[in-house]
């Protein structure tokens, strides 16, 4: 920046150079636990009855499915599925949604000037949504087991299928939101997404066709409910559920990394 000194005689003006230093850009992780607590503390109250039917809607899937399946193999499908259908339902459909709103509604602007990196912003709110499946899930797992007479010992393996199921799941969702051009169309695509994973999921893949076993495989969702069901037998294969969860860490990445771009494309238009 150039400023003329008051005591310059006149015609022998010179420019006197005056540099300011920009504050440094925020840091990373800060930005994304400041953006994770005020999105877990604005959706607490708006989400939690919608967390509700997301929980009672697998209950009453896993009611219906306890008169049909016929195997334990089909049992565990199913409770594994309507487990992570709760994911699916909060983390895919609803954050579709808000960001949809968020975009159309110039919410974005709000954040675009804020000094914190855009992946804060996506990581953040993909991470306060997730966390609102925690309870449902587990009282849709337990009620599950108990219905279909399955163990309860392998339970704690929801600690990992839910944050990285959660983490693909929602990376779609805000994809979905940011990209695209009308509110409605992300609702529309968030709804067609969680459907996907409800049929796809709960329902047993012996059962399925084989096309559409192929379209199941394509779900990131899948691998968060294969892990889950392979544990509930005697000797569960740990490689097997391992490589599950790294299909899902995978995918979360991947789909996080598009949600960040979209994120970036939406805020500069």
């Amino acid at each position: 920046m150039s400023v003329v000194s008051a005591q310059s005689p006149p015609g022998s003006v010179r420019p006197v150079e005056v540099t300011a230093e920009l504050a440094p850009a925020a840091r990373l992780w800060p930005s994304l636990a400041a953006v994770y607590r005020a999105q877990l503390s604005r959706a607490r109250v708006a989400r939690i009855p919608l967390l509700f039917v997301a929980t009672f809607q697998s209950v009453g899937i896993m009611i219906m499915m306890r008169g049909v399946v016929d195997t334990r193999g089909e049992a565990q499908s199913v409770v594994a599925g309507s487990s992570v259908v709760v994911v699916a339902y909060v983390a895919l459909n609803l954050l579709a949604q808000y960001f949809g709103q968020l975009r159309a509604s110039g919410g974005l602007d709000h954040y675009a000037t804020l000094p914190v990196p855009p992946a804060a912003v996506v990581l953040g709110a993909a991470g306060a949504y997730a966390s609102f499946t925690v309870p449902g899930t587990l009282v849709t797992a337990v009620f599950g087991c108990v219905l279909f007479g399955l163990p309860l010992t392998n339970l704690w393996i929801l600690v990992a299928v839910i944050p990285l199921a959660g983490a693909a799941l929602s990376g779609l969702g805000a994809a979905f939101g940011l990209l695209a051009p009308r509110p409605e169309l992300a609702t529309l695509l968030g709804q067609l997404g969680m459907s996907a994973a409800l049929l796809l999921g709960v329902l047993p893949p012996d059962r399925m066709p084989e096309i559409i076993r192929l379209a199941r495989d394509l779900l990131p969702s899948t691998y968060g409910v294969e892990a889950y069901a392979r544990t509930f037998g005697a000797h569960p294969d740990w490689t097997f559920v391992a490589a599950d969860l790294g299909v899902c860490a995978g995918v979360g990445v991947v789909s996080l990394a598009v949600a960040t771009w979209a994120y970036r494309r939406a805020a500069v238009r």
